[in-house]
């Protein structure tokens, strides 16, 4: 991909954050809404209209997290070979949209797994091409504030989404698939502005290697590249599925049509969060930062083991959302500062891929130890996975922004 630098590298405002930046902003912001309708009432509506159990919710979570980061490697990876993004991300956010129907009719567990399944396949197909492309058309010394700005957007789709959500199920009496209905408009405005309000840089010429994903590419991607990756993995194991906050909201005894409002909560520090971290990013220790957001997760962890009360929850997803605002945009700034720019999309679809084992692993794990030991210690296996990742960034040999430490 050829980058459309236009600023000096001086320039630093909001202001001057490629246009393509806000308009995939936008985007996220839109599907963000879309998703979050339903999945911010998802759990609840498998434990309470279909009756599944929590050890289910774990697992169907897990395996759609987990499927849509493995399935972003191979998006990357085409990426990279095409030299073109936007198809592939136009395609998975068509995917995603299309898959919204799906929640609204489905009568049992099957197909409600289909739906998620569909949707997550959908977010694996954008996802490293999105990101690739932020990269792409972003100069280097703007790079954390666009990955902020775009994560905050998004982020603000995320918290409108369940704040929606609760309007309508106060509205039309708790019937979650009227509102699973409505989910679709947003979805297929962010395929619409994608179609025509985004232009990405002339392709560069088709690769000649016919496998993506050769040895020699792996050890192109570098040392400090897989050190992101190792990081990135503990933070996942260490960050479970957010359905878990929202079961936790109604075991503290909050009323279900209020439930969506801790997503809002969350969410809404996360988007407040995300550009003035993803900006500080540019000029200080990446280090120091990822400890910090660390922190937050684990304030968040002993907060929810220890709630008894529903204000209690809240604060523990304040503290969440705080810690997804430090780290979501300054990890793929990371993969961006780390990677050669000819393997972007590999860099982010591999990165996703050690995610997505991980997360598997963390929600299947917290909804084992939710059933078998309380909620409480499935918060506090996290706090201690938290402080696994914190040792491992004290070895980790990434410094400060725009200077990542590369391979001779």
């Amino acid at each position: 991909m050829t980058p459309l630098f236009t600023t000096s590298p001086s320039d630093r405002s909001l202001g001057r954050i490629p246009s393509g930046v806000w308009a995939l902003g936008f985007v996220s912001l839109f599907m963000d809404v879309s998703s979050e309708m339903i999945h911010s009432l998802l759990p609840l509506f498998m434990v309470t209209v279909l009756g599944t159990g929590t050890v289910a919710v774990g697992i169907v979570e897990g395996l759609a997290e987990s499927l849509a980061l493995v399935v972003k490697v191979f998006s990357g990876t085409l990426s990279d070979y095409l030299g073109r993004r936007k198809p592939l991300a136009l395609f998975g956010y068509a995917l995603g949209a299309l898959s919204k129907p799906l929640f609204a009719v489905a009568s049992g567990l099957g197909l409600v797994i289909i739906a998620r399944l569909v949707d997550r396949v959908g977010k694996g197909l954008r996802g490293a091409p999105r990101d690739a492309l932020v990269a792409d058309i972003t100069p280097p010394h703007l790079r954390g504030a666009a990955f902020g700005l775009r994560q905050s957007l998004d982020t603000v789709g995320a918290f409108l989404g369940p704040l929606l959500a609760v309007g309508l199920m106060l509205l039309w009496a708790g019937d979650f698939r009227a509102v699973f209905w409505v989910a679709v408009i947003p979805g297929l405005m962010a395929v619409a502005l994608l179609l025509f309000g985004v232009q990405e840089p002339a392709p560069c010429p088709i690769r000649t290697w016919a496998n993506p994903i050769r040895r020699d590419n792996l050890i192109r991607l570098g040392r400090s590249y897989w050190w992101v990756v190792g990081i990135g993995s503990v933070f996942t194991l260490a960050r479970f599925s957010e359905a878990f906050l929202v079961l936790r909201a109604q075991q503290s005894g909050m009323l279900v049509a209020f439930v969506p409002l801790v997503m809002v909560a969350m969410n809404l520090v996360y988007a407040i969060t995300a550009y003035p971290f993803g900006k500080f990013a540019d000029t200080v220790s990446h280090n120091k930062l990822l400890v910090g957001g660390l922190l937050a997760l684990i304030a968040a962890d002993l907060v929810l083991a220890a709630a008894e009360h529903w204000s209690a929850v809240l604060l523990g997803v304040g503290f969440w959302g705080l810690h997804m605002g430090m780290t979501q945009g300054l990890l793929a700034a990371m993969v961006a500062d780390t990677a050669p720019s000819d393997l972007r999309g590999t860099a982010y679809g591999l990165f996703s891929l050690a995610a997505g084992c991980s997360i598997l692993v963390a929600s299947t794990l917290a909804g084992f130890l939710w059933d078998g030991l309380g909620a409480s210690a499935t918060f506090y296996a996290g706090a201690i996975f938290c402080v696994v990742a914190i040792l491992g960034i004290s070895l980790a040999p990434v410094g400060r922004a725009g200077s990542a430490i590369r391979d001779a």
